[in-house]
């Protein structure tokens, strides 16, 4: 039995967060399409903290190049996400407006997330879209 990584697992800034249910890689992409989301249905009522950060170069070459002369141009960013990590933090706002907010975020995710509280100590399963 895999345990998971104690880092960037408990709550540290707002009431609710959104923690991934599967280790993978997010691109910055999807990173920033889940906060305008959260962002949007929060209409600047709430805090949003973005507790990962895309860190890691993907690179490539161009097409029918050949092979050698070094490594090809940074195409994007990702980051290594772990199963448990919070991924977004939020405060200020209603239990049904985080959970509203999270089925959203988890929409532009391939990773199934859930919303987890601090203060009721529960969690609530998203549907992976």
């Amino acid at each position: 039995m895999q345990e998971w990584s104690r880092r960037g697992t408990p709550l540290a800034f707002g009431k609710y967060g959104i923690k991934s249910c599967e280790a993978g890689r997010i691109s910055y992409q999807t990173i920033e399409a889940a906060r305008r989301a959260i962002s949007r249905k929060f209409r600047r009522s709430g805090q949003i903290w973005v507790r990962v950060f895309a860190d890691i170069p993907i690179t490539s070459k161009p097409t029918e190049v050949r092979m050698g002369k070094g490594k090809g141009n940074p195409t994007g960013w990702i980051t290594r996400i772990s199963e448990g990590q919070i991924l977004f933090e939020m405060d200020g706002v209603t239990l049904s407006n985080a959970q509203q907010a999270a089925a959203l975020a988890s929409q532009n995710s391939i990773y199934l997330l859930n919303l987890c509280s601090g203060m009721l100590k529960q969690s609530t399963a998203q549907k992976k879209v």
